[in-house]
């Protein structure tokens, strides 16, 4: 491309840009239909096959796809709420002298207005899977989407990874706990199951012993093994012994960590188990499968981003929907415009270097055929 051109794809993933960010995604509430962002998007592609789906609740997707793509670009079109930080309105494009500022400029409309860019200025074949429901925990889109089988090779997820193609990710696990003591007074001696509160502490404090004996494990540049505890609550006042009480963890294991033995793990670490121990959400690493698997999975996405001269970054502790498509069989890497650190941030904003460079990627492989 000249640099003319390269311009006129900058300047058109921006017009794109300032529509997307204008239409109010955040998730929650997840106020989302069928319409509006769904009907720009329909409009921006002519001659491709376009299907959208709604599976309640504000969860949509639009797939389109023109001629026979070997390859899947999904991108998530929801937002986090805004906070009362922004200094203008989060959905209007502002533009600086290097960045886009807008709600879900970097986390991540800018690939999908890129992309957009790309499918008018060139007629390769190419397929889009545009999703709703990423930042809610609550993956109905791409579990609708993966319940028949698409006939594509890899699955490229779009998020902020600096323009470099991350191969693999922590998984996500979070826990509710339940301890139940006896109340009463707290002037005698008590037993170690009498507070509920005592028992949680304990808990904890074995929790983050076991935590840091995970320290010598690693996969693809990961090392250990990620937890917080978010929240702990109970009890009444301070001469009183806590009858009941509820504790919140999260965890992000490495891809070689078993998730179903790392809860059991965290359930026995006392004599007495907590009187309930809840999973409340799961996502799987990037690549899924036992140690083997997930080797020769990111072998053949690293493969794949070398043939379509992808720089390859490092591996990525926040996790991401490219992984329910791995764990789905499909070859799938991350991959996109912005800085994860300017995600979820007042004043969102994106690099204009980063996007005209992943548009220009971009257009080079539909240009080409490659995709």
């Amino acid at each position: 491309m000249s640099a003319k051109q390269d311009m006129g794809l900058l300047d058109a993933t921006l017009q794109h840009l300032k529509a997307l960010v204008g239409f109010d995604t955040r998730n929650p509430p997840r106020a989302i239909g069928t319409a509006g962002l769904f009907d720009y998007v329909r409009a921006q592609l002519p001659g491709f096959e376009v299907a959208v789906t709604d599976y309640g609740a504000g969860a949509v997707t639009l797939h389109a796809v023109r001629g026979k793509p070997k390859y899947l670009f999904n991108v998530h079109m929801d937002t986090v709420p805004d906070s009362p930080d922004w200094s203008a309105d989060p959905h209007q494009l502002r533009l600086g002298a290097d960045r886009a500022i807008g709600l879900g400029a970097c986390d991540i409309k800018g690939a999908a207005a890129a992309l957009l860019a790309v499918a008018n200025a060139c007629s390769g074949p190419l397929a889009l899977l545009l999703s709703t429901d990423e930042e809610a925990n609550d993956a109905r889109c791409i579990a609708g989407f993966l319940a028949q089988r698409h006939d594509y090779q890899a699955v490229i997820v779009a998020e902020p990874t600096k323009g470099e193609a991350v191969l693999a990710h922590r998984g996500i696990q979070s826990v509710l706990m339940r301890f139940v003591g006896h109340a009463g007074h707290a002037s005698g001696e008590q037993q170690p199951g009498d507070s509920a509160l005592h028992q949680a502490v304990r808990w904890g404090d074995a929790a983050l012993d076991f935590v840091a004996a995970q320290s010598h494990q690693r996969f693809g540049g990961l090392t250990g093994l990620r937890f917080n505890i978010g929240r702990i609550e109970g009890g009444i006042k301070a001469n009183m012994i806590a009858p009941s009480a509820e504790l919140r963890f999260g965890c992000r294991p490495l891809p070689t960590m078993d998730p179903d033995q790392l809860l059991e793990d965290f359930r026995t670490l006392l004599d007495t188990p907590p009187a309930e121990f809840t999973e409340t959400f799961r996502g799987t690493s990037l690549p899924s499968g036992d140690t083997a698997t997930a080797e020769t999975r990111r072998l053949v996405a690293r493969d794949l981003a070398d043939e379509l001269e992808i720089p390859i970054g490092n591996a990525v502790d926040f996790w991401t929907e490219a992984a329910l498509f791995s764990a789905a069989g499909y070859t799938a890497f991350v991959y996109g415009p912005g800085d994860i650190a300017q995600a979820h941030s007042a004043d969102e904003w994106v690099s204009l270097a980063q996007l005209q460079h992943y548009a220009e990627t971009l257009y080079r492989i539909v240009a080409r055929g490659k995709a």
